[in-house]
């Protein structure tokens, strides 16, 4: 549902939200911090999901932060919905799966830590 971008980015002007750690629809990157093709790219990212009442009504939007390579290119962002365009925020599951892409980029992932962090109050 919700989306940061792990691709190649170096030197390639895509489209602003398309870049590496950038968040599709509506939030690209604050920085470009990509490494170049063959080092390995660091992604930490502290992710609290939406919020809804026990009716459905959305109480809060969820927030991201985002580290790549270090560099802070997101600071505690509020995310408005899905990655899917035109779908508003809808209630769901506060945990739902983890997904890996690579966006046809010759990708490997390693060190995948997941840990859950107590809600945002």
């Amino acid at each position: 549902m919700y989306e940061i971008q792990v691709l190649d980015s170096f030197n390639n002007k895509t489209y602003a939200d398309g870049q590496a750690a950038g968040r599709l629809r509506p939030i690209s990157s604050a920085r470009h911090a990509s490494r170049q093709p063959g080092q390995w790219q660091a992604y930490d990212v502290v992710f609290h999901p939406s919020r809804f009442d026990k009716d459905g009504k959305l109480i809060r939007l969820g927030r991201v932060t985002v580290f790549h390579n270090g560099v802070l290119v997101q600071d505690n962002v509020e995310i408005q919905g899905p990655t899917v365009t035109g779908e508003a925020d809808k209630p769901h599951a506060d945990k739902l799966p983890l997904a890996l892409q690579d966006h046809n980029h010759p990708v490997r992932f390693r060190n995948v830590w997941v840990r859950e962090l107590a809600p945002a109050t």
